[in-house]
């Protein structure tokens, strides 16, 4: 069996992830459960399911937590096409019912921004 050189595998891999991938940084290219666009992952936010919770999903902002992750494009409107298309249960692999208050909550604090005084 022969192995695949970088010529090979750059020709098979699509223009955006070579370019990202260029200068040798962590950036990686993700798909929104949502949109289905491909994405820069810094653009995005990854969500896991509760290690203790079944079905509760909760943000993971710092891509830290255990467990299969899923990317959504980091707004409401975003979530609630998630939502709509029951895509965290597919791409989480959750067979019951999922609970996306905690990324609700997390994203209208993210976009109401600091408190004003």
């Amino acid at each position: 069996m022969q192995l695949a050189s970088n010529a090979d595998v750059e020709s098979m891999t699509p223009p955006s992830v070579v370019e990202a991938c260029a200068d040798n940084t962590s950036i990686r290219i993700r798909t929104c459960v949502a949109t289905k666009k491909r994405m820069k992952d810094i653009a995005l936010l990854r969500v896991v399911e509760h290690p203790d919770e079944p079905g509760v999903i909760l943000p993971d902002p710092k891509r830290r937590m255990q467990g299969r992750g899923a990317w959504l494009t980091p707004t409401i409107a975003a979530l609630e096409l998630a939502e709509q298309r029951r895509a965290f249960g597919r791409a989480l692999r959750v067979s019951t019912q999922v609970d996306t208050g905690h990324v609700r909550t997390y994203l209208a604090e993210k976009t109401a921004g600091p408190p004003t005084s």
